[in-house]
């Protein structure tokens, strides 16, 4: 099934499954069509089965939206238990999402269902609201543990079978290109691994890739990670630059978020430093995966400048991450978008396209986790090999089994669904008024970007730190502007916000 074809089951209401190999898309196709919801005025409830698939959509854990929190099994009395707010944004919602619903236990899932139904004093499935699950059934399973109630992927669950989800399973890639490594990942869903593809990817280990040193490196355990960053970094020469993460929001939902953001509380940067950005950029000068250098520091921000792979440079500015209950901010953070690059783990690499990556499989503990790592980049070429163990050429027995089922139903459901995609074809050409005035008003904000980078944005406490302290030293509005990357009017209120609107900005 083709994206397009996907929005417009969407569009038209439908609960759905959405899924698909590695990049196909899956995050795009969300980003749009909660988009689009929005723009006709229906409330969305973005969630995700972990913390940090939430922190790529801006959303919150499906376990704090629905207030089951980590608990196996609710009480009777759950749903008076929840707090009002709770209930609201379970009242008022419209549209709930799911994402990353291969690492969510079946249980869990009719947990959800249940809380939904009750709240909303409903007995259609999930209480009537339009259900939008996404995921890959190949990628990290949901993990039991020994101590804990036992569970299976979400398609085993009593609500799967109450919502009957319309099947949209994206098939086309715009992640590989077409060469050996496609075909390998082919493969491995497949259940077709065969010697030829063991033997291509052992014929990447430990080669250079095409591209120029470092490379960043995958490794399974954050232990490993840590050890390598921080060991490059204090080898390197030169002068450390610090650059602390801001916080607004609730104590407990701050400490969630700042679990599941991929920027770190405390960056530590030195020229020469090898750096990945962890967003997208809404002016798109980078990608959530964007690898580069930073060659120098901005002498009036000591913001530092980044030349990505691509050559481009670019002056990083502090950006913010949410975490959103239904429609209702609960936290937020502020922090340059970078974290060192010389290695990762594969877990927090999920979602990412990368340039190029070593990557070791050597200690590969889940099927699943080959796929997910491999997956990363577009390329036989772009890829060295550390390791390879049997674990990491394996894939989730029951996703096989799965993965044909939901294939064939897509096809069925992409013919019988096929006359809503002219409908949503004109709807998209007839765009609402508010859409093109939102057209217009973010054409204004990239234009004025182009002079003040920091144009809109959400003042980070780094930022209030230089503002100050700046201002205290005696700096001009003119200065501020121009280390701030804001215009002079956005500096004025906001000293004004600190100061009064007594503030006399003629004293320097």
């Amino acid at each position: 099934m083709t994206q397009n074809q996907t929005l417009a089951i969407l569009d038209a209401g439908h609960s759905v499954f959405l899924t698909g190999p590695a990049g196909s898309g899956k995050t795009y196709v969300l980003n749009q069509f909660i988009k689009n919801a929005r723009i006709d005025g229906k409330s969305v409830a973005v969630t995700a089965s972990t913390g940090l698939a939430a922190t790529h959509l801006g959303g919150s854990t499906i376990h704090s939206w629905s207030g089951i929190g980590i608990a196996d099994e609710l009480h009777k009395k759950a749903a008076k238990d929840l707090t009002k707010s709770r209930q609201d944004q379970i009242l008022k919602a419209d549209i709930l999402i799911i994402d990353e619903v291969s690492m969510l236990h079946d249980f869990r899932l009719d947990m959800v269902e249940w809380m939904c139904r009750v709240v909303r004093e409903n007995d259609e499935p999930f209480g009537g609201l339009q259900v939008v699950l996404s995921g890959d059934l190949y990628q990290l399973p949901p993990v039991n543990r020994n101590d804990a109630k036992q569970g299976g992927f979400v398609t085993s669950s009593k609500s799967w079978e109450e919502l009957d989800p319309v099947i949209c399973y994206l098939e086309e890639q715009h992640r590989q290109d077409e060469d050996m490594l496609l075909d390998i990942l082919t493969a491995l869903r497949e259940n077709d691994v065969r010697r030829k593809h063991a033997e291509a990817l052992l014929s990447r280990k430990q080669v250079r890739t095409p591209f120029d040193e470092p490379t960043t490196e995958l490794y399974t355990t954050n232990a490993d990670v840590d050890a390598i960053n921080n060991s490059k970094l204090e080898a390197m020469p030169g002068e450390v630059h610090e650059y602390e993460m801001s916080s607004t929001g609730r104590a407990g939902a701050v400490e969630s978020l700042k679990k599941s953001c991929l920027a770190p509380e405390t960056l530590k940067l030195k020229q020469g430093a090898f750096v990945m950005f962890v967003k997208n950029s809404l002016e798109k000068k980078y990608v959530n995966g964007t690898l580069g250098e930073v060659i120098g520091f901005d002498e009036e921000t000591d913001y530092p400048i980044v030349k990505t792979k691509a050559g481009r440079e670019i002056i990083v500015t502090p950006d913010s991450w949410e975490m959103r209950d239904g429609e209702k901010k609960v936290a937020g953070l502020s922090q340059l978008p970078l974290r060192l690059a010389w290695a990762i783990t594969i877990h927090k690499s999920q979602g990412m396209t990368l340039d190029a990556a070593h990557i070791d499989l050597s200690k590969a503990f889940v099927p699943g986790m080959g796929y997910v790592a491999l997956s990363r980049v577009r390329s036989l070429n772009t890829l060295s090999l550390g390791g390879l163990n049997r674990t990491a050429l394996m894939m989730h027995e029951e996703a096989h089994e799965l993965d044909e089922q939901l294939r064939k139903k897509s096809r069925s459901d992409q013919k019988k669904h096929a006359h809503l995609e002219e409908k949503f074809v004109k709807k998209m050409k007839k765009q609402p008024a508010k859409q093109k005035k939102a057209n217009a008003w973010n054409e204004k904000v990239a234009k004025m970007r182009e002079t003040y980078p920091n144009a809109y944005k959400k003042w980070g406490g780094l930022e209030d730190k230089t503002l100050l302290t700046m201002w205290g030293e005696g700096s001009s509005i003119k200065a501020l502007s121009k280390r701030l990357g804001r215009h002079e009017g956005s500096i004025k209120a906001r000293l004004k916000k600190h100061f009064g609107d007594h503030i006399d900005f003629n004293q320097k």
